[in-house]
């Protein structure tokens, strides 16, 4: 029910992390009785509620009162990228939010967190994922206009000076970063030396996916809405202690050993609806592994030296805070930690080490999958929020 809904909308923003202010509110919340938040306020000291959706970066972020997220056009300098700097280094964009940064989504995805970080990450010399998997997503654009649809690639990737790192916390469908990869280099952007993919991360199978939709199957009409990218069962691989990691892959006999016990535990649990061929799986993997091992990484460590060495690091939060597994609308979510808390538990981070939090959100609300939306809109204004969002907004 709405009160619900707002007893967990608060809890999220908790999540988040402390020391933040709002600076705008969706209409969902407003529809839920929650009041519209201060602003900065007008000359003479006056307050006043922002009422419309804007037009800055700064303004549809949430982040430190005393630090606030200041554009380039706002801070009169110029819009062309920079590599990323120590922290103290004069002339740095978005300076204000320290030498580590987190971004995350405050409702349940498709904020625009990828235009945010693919703005900031020209100043950041690490950007970081954290958790989740192929589920996200950003179509980002390089100085040129070449457009790059990103899953599982940091957007950093598009900033010559820095450096990506897929983190521990992550699934990774190894031939979706590898066609990245691939279509970067087609495009110009080379990853060698560039992008670190933990070797503590869990290897997402095309298993993976089958057993997906086969659990939604059994669901029947009471289903989680997934994007059957097998995000859900490679994590639940994790908890049970029965995955493949990353460095899995370096030794070939330990991976296909692995792979052929989840592959008998499910032909068990699923019986014939189960169709999955372990041998070509094995076969595709002899050329992915090579492909992949130069990208396998101890990101725990290469994080650790950067921040030594005064870095700037940007962590790009994927799906959003309304999708945490823990403080969501449980259980149409995600299987990660979308919040502050799988930060640090997804790159091996200490709670201290994240000077900011970011939170972006957008002037409506909209959700992926099933689960409740007692705000939905079903006349020809949702029609026209969702076939022309730009205008809507």
């Amino acid at each position: 029910g709405t009160n619900g809904l707002v007893s967990t909308t608060t809890t999220t923003m908790n999540a988040l992390g402390s020391g933040m202010e709002w600076r705008m509110m969706s209409k969902q919340a407003r529809a839920c009785g929650v009041k519209g938040p201060k602003v900065a306020p007008r000359a003479g000291g006056r307050t006043r509620s922002l009422r419309h959706p804007p037009s800055s970066l700064s303004s549809w972020t949430k982040t430190s009162a005393r630090c606030p997220v200041v554009p380039r056009a706002v801070a009169g300098k110029s819009s062309e990228p920079v590599s990323g700097r120590s922290v103290g280094d004069s002339g740095d964009d978005f300076a204000e939010v320290g030498q580590i940064c987190a971004v995350l989504g405050t409702q349940w995805g498709d904020e625009g967190k990828g235009k945010l970080v693919d703005a900031m990450a020209q100043t950041f010399g690490v950007v970081a994922r954290a958790q989740g998997g192929a589920n996200a997503g950003h179509t980002i654009y390089s100085p040129d206009g070449t457009k790059h649809a990103l899953h599982l690639m940091p957007c950093g990737i598009l900033n010559p000076d820095a450096k990506c790192v897929i983190g521990n916390g992550c699934v990774i469908h190894i031939p979706t970063v590898l066609g990245e990869i691939e279509g970067l280099r087609e495009k110009g952007v080379k990853c060698d030396g560039r992008l670190f993919v933990s070797d503590r991360a869990h290897v997402l199978l095309d298993l993976h996916k089958e057993v997906d939709g086969l659990r939604e199957s059994e669901l029947a009409d009471k289903k989680i809405g997934t994007t059957k990218r097998g995000i859900g069962p490679c994590y639940s691989s994790k908890a049970i202690r029965n995955g493949i990691r990353v460095h899995d892959l370096l030794d070939f006999a330990c991976f296909e050993r692995k792979l052929r016990c989840l592959v008998a535990e499910n032909e068990k649990r699923f019986g014939s609806a189960f169709e999955y061929d372990v041998e070509a799986e094995l076969e595709a993997y002899r050329g992915h592994i090579e492909q992949i091992r130069p990208y396998i990484s101890d990101s725990v460590e290469i994080l650790h030296e950067e921040r030594e060495r005064g870095s700037r690091i940007l962590i790009e939060g994927a799906n959003a805070t309304m999708l945490d597994l823990d403080f969501g609308t449980y259980p149409f979510v995600t299987s990660s930690s979308t919040t502050i808390g799988g930060v640090c538990s997804g790159l091996g981070m200490a709670p201290n080490a994240v000077s900011h939090v970011v939170g972006v959100a957008k002037a409506y609300t909209t959700r992926v999958g099933a689960g409740p939306y007692p705000t939905e809109i079903h006349d020809e204004v949702g029609d026209q929020v969702r076939s022309q969002p730009d205008d809507a907004s």
